[in-house]
């Protein structure tokens, strides 16, 4: 069997990949590493109940967008 070529899959196929695979270890930290390379991620603090996501609404619509479709 050849060695798949994480570096060339896109994040999803990664991503999926990593669920499928989740001994995987070299797969896991090629798409750690593109998470942080693509750097799209919304920082905030914990919250303290869900009524704290009103005070994020980028995030809130990422999370939409993305399940749409």
């Amino acid at each position: 069997m050849s060695k798949l070529n994480f570096q060339a899959m896109t994040q999803k196929e990664l991503h999926d990949y990593v669920l499928a695979h989740r001994d995987d270890q070299e797969a896991f930290y090629t798409y750690v590493d593109k998470l942080h390379a693509e750097g799209n991620w919304i920082e905030m603090p914990p919250l303290q109940s869900l009524q704290d996501l009103e005070n994020y609404p980028e995030f809130t619509k990422r999370f939409r967008d993305d399940s749409k479709p």
